[in-house]
């Protein structure tokens, strides 16, 4: 169990990044077949968490991550929350968590002293329609272009560069690094060249993406330590049972890879 209330009241960085779409078994598979080797070195031991998600699609996925509900283990008994809002008065909280008396978690670091910034993948975090201006409006900063949204081949490296970028620009104050990887969601098809979308052609995007995460985490944490989040917003249908896409229930859909760990 990591203790979130002393990383916080320390003003250690936290990196948080979402794999938008990544499925368990994809991210899993990859692993176990050596595609995804910068990833290997750096995942806890016994690799991939497998977690069940509190959202279908993004935007729900992530309003409950910013509210302090992570995915979960698949099991009747949870281990203490990282992070919550203040409770009412009859619930008890362990000493570890951090409790933010904030509407989000964002405001709840805000007040901290940390800044908050985003660099967006999916459209969600464009600002390009209203809609896409609710989770952006949440952070300090945030940023998205094109080119980090997922029909961009490389679309995983530019936002990385973005992100480093940001890092290099706070050095010395606290700061919550969210990024959201576009790569894994569909369009991933031209990884294998092909125009369809499968659980392969999500392997593809993430083996792409796997050089670049490693020299994030590798590039942050080589000056300061950092409380490291990966985990997926929601899986993929592509098929299975006939069900096809997100915003359904589904293993799927409900079921995502996840790792916490201090870098």
């Amino acid at each position: 169990m990591i203790d979130a209330a002393e990383v916080v009241a320390s003003g250690m960085n936290i990196l948080f990044v979402t794999l938008d779409s990544l499925r368990y078994d994809t991210a899993e598979t990859a692993l176990r077949d050596g595609r995804t080797p910068r990833l290997a070195g750096l995942l806890p031991a016994g690799g991939w968490e497998r977690r069940t998600t509190p959202g279908t699609f993004t935007l729900p996925a992530h309003m409950a991550f910013f509210s302090g509900f992570l995915p979960k283990r698949p099991q009747p008994n949870q281990p203490p929350r990282l992070w919550e809002c203040r409770p009412p008065a009859f619930k008890t909280v362990t000493s570890g968590t951090f409790v933010f008396d904030a509407p989000n978690l964002l405001q709840g670091l805000g007040q901290h002293g940390y800044t908050t910034v985003c660099v967006g993948g999916v459209t969600y975090f464009s600002r390009e329609t209203p809609l896409g201006s609710v989770l952006p409006d949440m952070f300090d900063q945030d940023y998205w272009e094109p080119r980090f949204c997922s029909p961009e081949l490389d679309s995983t490296r530019h936002q990385v560069d973005r992100a480093l970028q940001v890092a290099d620009e706070h050095e010395g104050r606290p700061l919550l690094l969210f990024v959201n990887v576009s790569a894994t969601h569909v369009p991933h098809g031209h990884y294998l060249g092909d125009s369809h979308d499968t659980a392969l052609s999500q392997q593809a995007a993430l083996a792409y993406a796997d050089e670049h995460l490693g020299r994030l985490v590798t590039g942050l944490t080589s000056r300061d330590r950092w409380l490291v989040i990966l985990c997926a917003d929601h899986g993929d249908a592509y098929g299975e049972d006939g069900y096809h896409g997100r915003g359904i229930i589904h293993p799927t859909v409900t079921t995502v890879p996840f790792a916490l760990m201090l870098c």
